[in-house]
């Protein structure tokens, strides 16, 4: 199955305004649905759904997103554009691993790691970054994750030495994929005041219904069911388990007044009830 991962961006009633902004960056990237509550859209071969939720939860720089360039030019462009009006937490300059790189918060809250270089070959990656308790963990999570979907694998490891700003032996910077899609993972033991919540959460497009039973029993085994097929991991990450055809059955007004309240009453989706509604 292709493109089984995708991400989700909770915002305060600023789905389609972010989207938006995003697409007029990135060069490839379309809306390709919308309605009140959601925005799909894609920046190159990543897929992102942009959720009105309320001010119940925010983004933060726990999950964080890799711009990658091909040139000083282009990092230059898309940093000027995403920090604008943001937060920058690392300048624009040269660093070890990248002769142009900078960390910011877009003015939507997104976090966004833009470098010129190359991971996978991908535009956009995911980059997870284990703080507080989770701090150390990040290899133990990697090798979960990458037992957990097909075609997963841990592709690199960088650790911290003796000197360096953490703790020796931990991850400074990992490389994965899963189901051939591109993440990175990182440790810091520095004093944060985040770590992961709902602002961020990862969508698994299931298939049918054996899939969201597999996933879902993977990933509340050791950590915590929440509702309308929304989890959370060991770690805290947020992950959705989710038919893919979710965006069918909601897309039609009528039929999600009548799904709305089924999913409602559900943890686990069960996807031949929301079918049937």
């Amino acid at each position: 199955m292709t493109n089984i991962l995708s991400t989700c961006l909770w915002f305060d009633g600023k789905a389609k305004e972010a989207a938006d902004f995003y697409c007029s960056i990135f060069e490839g990237s379309k809306i390709i649905s919308e309605n009140e509550l959601t925005v799909a859209f894609e920046i190159g071969e990543s897929k992102f759904l942009g959720l009105n939720g309320g001010p119940m939860f925010k983004i933060n720089p726990s999950i964080s997103f890799f711009a990658t360039c091909n040139s000083i030019e282009e990092t230059d462009a898309k940093w000027a554009a995403l920090s604008d009006g943001g937060l920058i937490m690392m300048p624009l300059d040269s660093y070890p691993w990248s002769e142009r790189y900078g960390f910011c918060q877009d003015k939507y809250g997104v976090s966004w790691q833009v470098m010129k270089g190359d991971i996978g070959g991908q535009k956009i990656v995911t980059a997870l970054m284990f703080t507080d308790k989770n701090a150390g963990e990040s290899e133990e999570a990697m090798n979960f994750y990458t037992s957990v979907f097909r075609d997963s694998k841990i592709r690199s490891i960088s650790r911290y030495e003796k000197g360096e700003p953490d703790i020796e032996g931990t991850v400074k910077h990992g490389q994965f994929s899963l189901g051939g899609k591109y993440f990175v993972a990182m440790d810091s033991s520095a004093a944060h005041e985040f770590s992961f919540n709902e602002g961020v959460s990862i969508v698994v497009n299931c298939e049918n219904q054996g899939e969201i039973d597999y996933y879902w029993g993977k990933f509340t085994a050791e950590g915590e069911e929440s509702m309308c097929g929304w989890l959370k991991d060991k770690w805290g990450v947020s992950w959705q388990i989710v038919p893919s055809n979710i965006g069918e059955l909601l897309g039609d007004p009528d039929r999600a007044l009548r799904i709305t309240p089924i999913m409602m009453q559900m943890k686990k989706l069960d996807i031949s009830a929301l079918e049937s509604a």
